[in-house]
């Protein structure tokens, strides 16, 4: 039976090919983004589609969010800033935009009990060293003087007042913890690795690895991790709960790197660069990021399918025509 999803940041990377796989589903689907990081040329294509709408505004506007919300059957909570370098230099914009847009979202959704999916992090794992992550994993955040764990903070803080929401309010709630989501349409713009390198490769630019490039992480497809999205929202058994979506293909950054440049055939040169000189004095990285994704897994079947070759031959396609 076909639904109405409202989703908020779906003019962002992941909110683009959410919304692409509900309508290939024959659902109608409303956006609302307010392009802070979003792209239009995300949406382009869906524009034709008569059951696709979009609204160019913030989640902060409660008349318009209110109308939204009044259509909708589901909301996904998608809209939040994003990228390592965005949060470094706008903390406050970073907890402004994540815990207000948040609250206004339960808020609303709560008064017509819409059931949210809201999208955190693997960032919330903070400085834990436990792996893989677990869900029931206790989080180990840095010092508050660290605006680098600002962004882990703000979402953890999002996951608490939505799981509230749930036991308080009996508002529908399920969260999901993001790991390293990757695919076309996303940017380099605001520090997200995968692109960067994938950029650089194919402008014969050096790729540029910070720290010392032994610090690993889990890449997973943007179109596998869509496929656990859209069914988790309507499930009973996930609201109150928190799952983590991303592979279990972990890889250093360094040898990201030598795969990028060795698919990609380029002879760009990897060079270091210190945390100091790419963000500020005392940047502190989480060493690995490793999910878990057992529950996930149970529950609606997920599988990350698409291995990192492909993926990188994917997202260098996209950038060789991408203006």
């Amino acid at each position: 039976m076909p639904h109405t999803y409202l989703i908020t940041g779906g003019a962002g990377f992941i909110g683009s090919h959410l919304a692409e796989g509900l309508l290939s589903q024959g659902h109608r689907v409303l956006i609302i983004d307010d392009l802070s990081t979003g792209r239009i040329q995300n949406i382009e294509h869906l524009k034709s589609n008569l059951r696709f709408e979009y609204v160019l505004d913030t989640v902060m506007n409660r008349a318009v969010m209110a109308e939204l919300v009044d259509r909708a059957d589901f909301i996904y909570h998608l809209a939040a800033a994003v990228g390592v370098r965005l949060i470094v230099e706008s903390p406050v914009r970073t907890i402004e935009t994540n815990v207000k847009g948040t609250e206004v979202v339960l808020e609303i959704a709560n008064k017509k009990k819409k059931p949210v999916l809201i999208a955190s992090s693997s960032e919330v794992y903070g400085k834990a060293t436990k792996v893989p992550f677990c869900e029931a994993d206790d989080l180990v955040m840095g010092a508050t003087t660290r605006g680098r764990w600002a962004y882990a903070c703000s979402k953890a803080l999002d996951e608490f007042l939505g799981i509230a929401y749930f036991h308080e309010k009996k508002l529908p709630v399920v969260v999901v913890r993001l790991f390293n989501t990757v695919g076309p349409r996303q940017t380099g713009r605001y520090g997200m690795v995968l692109p960067t390198f994938v950029k650089q490769a194919l402008a014969s630019r050096p790729i540029t690895v910070h720290g010392d490039g032994t610090q690993s992480r889990c890449f997973g497809y943007v179109s596998d991790v869509v496929e656990a999205l859209v069914p988790l929202i309507s499930r009973e058994e996930a609201y109150g709960k928190v799952f983590n979506i991303g592979s279990e293909e972990e890889i250093t950054i360094l040898d990201l790197a030598k795969l990028v440049k060795s698919k990609l055939e380029s002879d760009s040169e990897i060079v270091f660069i210190p945390y100091d000189q790419a963000y500020d004095s005392g940047f502190e990285d989480m060493r690995r990021r490793v999910p878990d994704i057992r529950r996930i897994r149970q529950l609606v079947g997920f599988e990350p399918r698409t291995p990192l070759p492909d993926i990188i031959e994917r997202v260098a396609d996209y950038y060789r025509v991408a203006v």
